[in-house]
């Protein structure tokens, strides 16, 4: 373990559990501290975890010994924790968006460019099996040349699950911010970067009712756009329409559909890392089932962080600063384009990430 790279977890909300879960054990990385403002939780955190050290934020910041922080705060802390670990010398590695506002996410990724550090961010849930093997299916050819997409995300909200959802009705979140860079991600994947963006948003009711957890009952006022639809123009030509909203009880539409000009593919929930791709070829009448050709395999929360700290001096990261930023951009022009109503070409593109060859759990683990 001596060789292991060492990680500062920095936030111990819900989603920490999964990473952690992830990450504890592995030979290649090493969690040795971990933070958060309620002093308990990371107190309790760390009894559980042999060899972590519960920190203050600022001691996990200025501590020798880590080397990358993963920032699991919520949105409106991701850009003040990461410029702090950057200041410091420090990778930082976040959960998504790379920060609430576009201007911010700018400020990090310059300020790690000068500090000669590395900045990654989820979701890595689109290096699973799910979209790898999509596109995998769609660069041989599968679907011919590829015409235009569909992205659906449609729920009725999470704070009838979550017990402390303020900070999705918050600025930095709203379905796009918090959904959209699950389906954006896989869409520069299968498609390529986004050049221009045109959107319509709208948020008709103004508080939510917590379904769960001792504050069940509480309203919660609603400060975001609860509904965002767009179309995005990617740079290879291809059109995607996208519909992210938390106002809609369900839907039957498929979360993502690539249609070229001889087939159409079927993707499962990029929230998830696998699931079932189904292809639907010209003349055919059945959709069939296309068995795993890549991605990771059996793909957990933190499976991007491994990625990250295997990259280190070698392959850029997939899950890149630079491409959080650039859905960042999108996410944030489809909002600006609904407030203007106007069509808003985006000012970054990015490079698609590597493709993530089929890796068996063993492998990656």
């Amino acid at each position: 373990m001596g060789d292991a790279h060492r990680i500062g977890v920095v936030g111990l909300g819900v989603i920490s559990r999964a990473y952690l879960d992830t990450l504890v054990g592995r030979d290649a990385v090493r969690v040795t501290a971990v933070a958060d403002l309620d002093a308990s939780r990371s107190a309790a955190v760390a009894a559980e975890l042999p060899g972590v050290r519960a920190l203050s934020v600022e001691e996990l910041l200025n501590s020798p010994d880590v080397e990358t922080v993963l920032n699991l705060t919520v949105p409106a802390a991701h850009a003040e924790i990461a410029l702090g670990a950057v200041a410091r010398g420090k990778n930082v590695y976040g959960e998504k968006p790379l920060a609430a506002e576009l201007a911010d996410a700018q400020a990090v990724l310059e300020a790690a460019a000068k500090a000669s550090v590395r900045v990654g961010c989820a979701p890595d849930t689109v290096l699973g099996t799910g979209v790898q093997t999509a596109r995998a299916a769609v660069e041989a050819g599968a679907i011919g040349r590829p015409l235009f997409a569909s992205a659906v995300m449609i729920t009725p909200g999470h704070e009838r699950w979550h017990p402390q959802p303020d900070f999705y009705y918050a600025p930095g979140g709203g379905p796009l911010l918090d959904m959209g860079p699950y389906y954006l991600s896989s869409l520069v994947h299968l498609l390529g970067p986004v050049r221009a963006v045109i959107g319509a948003s709208s948020r008709l009711r103004s508080e939510r009712v917590i379904g769960s957890g001792p504050r069940a009952g509480e309203r919660i006022p609603v400060e975001v756009d609860s509904h965002v639809s767009g179309v995005l123009e990617h740079e290879g030509g291809a059109l995607t329409t996208l519909t992210t909203s938390f106002d809609g009880v369900g839907t039957t539409a498929a979360p993502i559909e690539v249609h070229g000009e001889t087939g159409t593919l079927t993707l499962p929930d990029p929230n998830h890392f696998d699931g079932e791709v189904r292809l639907l070829e010209l003349g055919g009448s059945d959709r069939r089932a296309l068995p795993p050709s890549a991605g990771y395999v059996g793909g957990a929360r933190g499976v991007g962080l491994l990625d990250f700290v295997a990259a280190d001096g070698g392959r850029p990261a997939r899950a890149s600063g630079e491409l959080a930023l650039h859905v960042l951009e999108t996410m944030t022009a489809l909002l600006r384009s609904s407030a203007e109503g106007r069509r808003i070409e985006l000012s970054t593109s990015v490079e698609r990430p590597a493709p993530v060859p089929l890796t068996p759990v063993e492998q990656w683990r």
